[in-house]
């Protein structure tokens, strides 16, 4: 209601507010409608820039945002800019007039912006404002319960003087502008966590999903086991999962199933393999493949070798190969086992037929034929004299290579095999080879019903081998059994037998660099006849005499006569053997 004593001036001029103050409010609520249907937070807060300016009737609006990582406040929306200098201000911390407003969280206006404190001013900020004419400016802070998230601006080109009423329609814009800022801030966040979360799903699903695929491969192995097979099987399923070229080794390299191609020993798959043995996991390799050791109990069985893939392999593709390591490692400590015990079953069977009385004799054999071994096949019988901690290793490795019609055990201190043929230089070689130790080998024919005699025969004459200090060669006991039932195998006794028998000649030679030992064993091989001897070492028979003078000098009166030179040629045909296979050879 007008009070009527007040003047129509004042009437009109208070008309007129209230109408300005309708269209304010008008232009808020308006505001309010945007913010409940906003879709677009950019084109909002260009909105109400566009009505700060339009409501305060400024020249020029902005809004300039916090930046709660470096502090910076950035113009992020402008109305009534002339240059690019303002739309692309930004602030840095301390300075202008935003940043007093941003410390304290008030509004601030000043009539002229050279009445800003000194210390606020930088040549950025002064360079904009200047460029835009600038004079007088009015800012309020937009703010969230704990944070000040920007300042929204108005400013004139040339001096102003902004009422209260002018910050409160300000404020209540920036209050606006704030629910914008936020609002917008929680839908980023939001569509941030639902893009984590769609992710962590993914994740989720793809390692569900490969864990399936690993069970559902091990069980696949497990049942490959179970049915039988061998390693065949394992190969196989695994080539399957991971849709590459899968090939199982032995330790040696050999395949023993899969894919022969897969397994080419390329540096890059020894390396590999090296290290997959001493890091104990499958190894990647520069083609995309995997190589895997095969271990159990800290022994190499050998390896699972993965040809590049037709497709990307994973983490959980590499611990399926770790599984199938295992079921292989497991596999082979079974075939181990079960090779094991029909080698102990095969030895106690050689043992009983090369040490049973002639009582047991037909038990023996009737338990061998039913053991599917026919005696009479049995053609040579060898020992092997090796380190008494590899003789059951050793057993093994001679029993692969003799083949499965063989029995090989332990006898006496030795490895002992009944086989078909007498042991061969490549033979002998192969399992020295394979062993990388010395060994001492004697061999012998088996005559027919004779399989016991040939097995004593050839200890017999191992030990003799051993007397003379063979330790490395391949011995045929024949060469050793003329001297075996008459030396015996004491050393110290025939070293003894050798030194009375050949002593004297040695020193003899040793001191006068002469070679009388030649000559005696000349005359020894040559039936004790000086013409023949002379003839064999091309000298004149004369030259020998003079020679056999001198051994009669050394050996004494009497030494060709019957008993001694007896004993003295076994002494020379001894000590030749010995010369001859002392270090390692083969006789």
């Amino acid at each position: 209601m007008i009070h009527p004593d007040r003047s129509a001036d004042a009437v009109g001029s208070e008309v007129e507010g209230l109408r300005r103050r309708a269209g304010e409010l008008a232009a808020l609520y308006a505001s309010a409608r945007e913010l409940a249907a906003m879709r677009d937070a950019d084109a909002v807060l260009e909105r109400l820039v566009e009505r700060a300016q339009e409501l305060l009737a400024a020249d020029v609006a902005y809004l300039s945002e916090f930046d709660g990582v470096d502090g910076a406040l950035r113009v992020r929306a402008t109305r009534g800019a002339v240059t690019g200098a303002l739309r692309d201000l930004e602030v840095p911390p301390g300075r202008g007039l935003v940043s007093a407003i941003a410390e304290t969280r008030l509004p601030r206006a000043v009539r002229r912006y050279d009445a800003v404190a000194p210390e606020r001013h930088a040549s950025g900020i002064d360079a904009a404002v200047e460029a835009e004419g600038i004079v007088s400016l009015l800012g309020v802070p937009l703010l969230s319960d704990s944070a000040v998230l920007g300042v929204l601006f108005v400013a004139e080109r040339h001096e102003r003087a902004y009422t209260p009423d002018d910050i409160a329609l300000l404020a209540a814009l920036a209050a606006h502008a704030s629910v914008v800022l936020q609002t917008a801030a929680a839908l980023a966040d939001a569509r941030t966590q639902a893009l984590r979360a769609e992710a962590a799903v993914a994740e989720l699903t793809a390692h569900v999903a490969a864990r399936d695929r690993a069970n559902r491969v091990h069980r696949e192995l497990v049942d490959a086991v179970l049915a039988g097979g061998g390693l065949a099987p394992v190969a196989a399923t695994l080539s399957t999962a991971l849709q590459a070229a899968v090939t199982i080794v032995d330790a040696a390299g050999g395949v023993r199933a899969g894919a022969d191609d897969a397994a080419t020993p390329t540096a890059a798959v020894q390396r590999a393999l090296d290290d997959s043995r001493a890091e104990g996991r499958p190894i990647r390799l520069p083609d995309a493949g995997i190589v895997s050791a095969v271990v159990a109990g800290g022994r190499v069985f050998g390896a699972i070798v993965v040809g590049p893939p037709a497709r990307s392999l994973d983490e959980v593709d590499l611990r399926t190969v770790e599984r199938a390591g295992q079921v292989a490692a497991l596999l082979a400590l079974s075939e181990e086992a079960v090779a094991e015990a029909g080698h102990r079953q095969r030895s106690d069977l050689l043992l009983d037929l090369v040490t049973a009385s002639p009582q047991r004799r037909a038990d023996v054999a009737a338990a061998a034929r039913r053991a599917g071994i026919d005696e009479t096949a049995v053609g040579a019988v060898t020992a092997f004299a090796v380190p008494a901690e590899r003789r059951p290793e050793i057993a093994r490795v001679v029993a692969r290579r003799l083949g499965p019609a063989a029995l090989v055990g332990e006898l006496d201190g030795l490895v002992l095999a009944a086989h078909g043929d007498p042991l061969d230089p490549a033979s002998y070689e192969a399992v020295r080879s394979l062993v990388d130790t010395e060994v001492l080998a004697v061999t012998v024919r088996v005559e027919a019903g004779a399989l016991v005699r040939a097995a004593a025969d050839v200890r017999s004459a191992l030990s003799l081998a051993q007397a003379l200090g063979i330790d490395d060669a391949r011995v045929p006991a024949d060469d050793l059994l003329p001297y075996a039932a008459t030396i015996g195998a004491d050393r110290r006794v025939l070293d003894a037998f050798l030194d009375t028998m050949l002593g004297a000649v040695r020193r003899h030679d040793a001191s006068r660099g002469s070679d009388l030992l030649a000559t005696l064993r000349a005359f020894v091989r040559h039936g004790a006849s000086p013409t023949r001897t002379a003839r064999a070492l091309t000298f004149h028979t004369n030259t020998i005499l003079q020679r056999l003078e001198k051994l009669d000098a050394l050996l004494g009166e009497g030494w060709r006569d019957d008993e001694r030179f007896f004993r003295l040629s076994t002494a020379v045909r001894l000590d030749e053997l010995r010369e001859r296979l002392g270090s390692r050879g083969d006789g």
